[in-house]
């Protein structure tokens, strides 16, 4: 029968749905026009590392930087919590670029290894912008007569670094622009993961109660969930191609993750390989718990046990610091429940239309 069932009613509410497309247009028109903070995109003029005693000149070429009007640009090298080093010249050049010239100091020559310094640049409109292993430093012990007399020394207390309190996003090394894509990418991931574990929830209960509607809803949690992670491959491999530089690779994360995708796309063609419609169900109900129990390990288990360019795996952190501020929490999490609340409306609409399949073809 295609007449509502009291338990269906609210599939026919408006509030919710209205609800996840205000949340949608929120996070696309908030999450596309924030801008970056600013920061440093490149530096130039530094090959490998430099020697205790020796003076570097660099070019620092900034992201939404404002060097040439700043009065103020400060640069400073950070080698420890302890030890700093400011720059001895700094020349705004060409709009977003900066010539900086560094003496680094003779000090601690009997230091063996090498240490990786960040460079900071800060002045009053931009706030400050850094870029970590700018340069590295390699500790030998050098001829004190080939040293210069007027070379720097490591200053123990941190230069003034200015804030900026313009609301923008974090500025991300190799992402920039493309850190936007959480909001889309890691957001339809985890809305998928609700979905399926949904239609997970259905099958059980169908398992259970052997009522058809368990299996439709089961389905059509499912489909859903399934859009969503092919929309996330695709979302992800673009952001592949953008920091990358290919469209995929062998890490595991992803290859992971389309081996999963590929188990449950093995479940919509199972469940399109009969139409006896309670064999079809006990088919769907169990391999969607086979699916989903096979699903997890292989995305969240597997992955960590290896190293991986993908955030959260091999001691690369997901979700945390800059990559997920307070604003970009203001988008991502609003996304999380829009995709959820506009996936649930897509399964009401597929459960609808199996439920109309499934009265035509009673009336045959």
């Amino acid at each position: 029968m295609v007449s509502l069932e009291n338990k269906d009613r609210w599939m026919h509410k408006n509030y919710w749905k209205t609800l996840g497309i205000i949340i949608m247009l929120y996070v696309l028109i908030g999450g596309m026009t924030v801008p970056l903070k600013p920061g440093l995109e490149e530096v130039y003029g530094v090959n490998s590392s430099v020697k205790p005693g020796e003076k570097i000149a660099l070019t620092v070429k900034g992201y939404n930087t404002h060097f040439d009007i700043a009065e103020d640009n400060t640069a400073f090298l950070k080698l420890n919590e302890s030890h700093f080093l400011k720059s001895s010249k700094i020349v705004s050049s060409e709009g977003q670029k900066l010539k900086i010239d560094f003496e680094i100091p003779a000090e601690m020559i009997n230091k063996v290894g090498l240490d990786p310094l960040t460079l900071v640049v800060t002045n009053s409109i931009d706030g400050y912008a850094l870029q970590p292993n700018a340069v590295s430093i390699k500790w030998v012990v050098l001829d004190t007569n080939l040293i210069s007399s007027n070379t720097g020394k490591w200053a123990l207390e941190m230069p003034k670094v200015n804030q900026n309190s313009q609301f923008a996003f974090p500025y991300r090394n190799i992402l920039n622009e493309t850190i936007r894509n959480t909001f889309f990418h890691v957001a339809l991931w985890l809305a998928m993961i609700i979905l399926l574990l949904a239609g997970l929830y259905h099958a059980v209960k169908y398992l259970r109660k052997k009522e058809l509607r368990d299996d439709y809803l089961s389905a059509s949690y499912n489909t859903v969930g399934i859009l969503y992670g092919m929309l996330g491959l695709v979302t992800g491999s673009i952001w592949a191609k953008h920091t990358w530089g290919t469209w995929w690779t062998t890490d595991v994360k992803l290859n992971m993750a389309a081996i999963g995708m590929l188990i449950y796309c093995a479940y919509l063609i199972l469940r399109n390989s009969t139409n006896d419609f309670e064999r079809r169900a006990k088919l769907s109900a169990g391999f969607s718990i086979f699916a989903f129990v096979a699903f997890i390990p292989l995305i969240f288990v597997i992955p960590r046990l290896y190293d991986s360019l993908h955030p959260g795996n091999g001691g690369n952190p997901a979700l945390g610091g800059e990559d997920l501020d307070s604003s970009l929490r203001m988008f991502f999490y609003p996304s999380i429940i829009g995709l959820i609340l506009l996936g649930v409306w897509l399964a009401t609409l597929k459960y609808r239309s199996m439920k109309l399949e499934n009265y035509l073809y009673s009336k045959k």
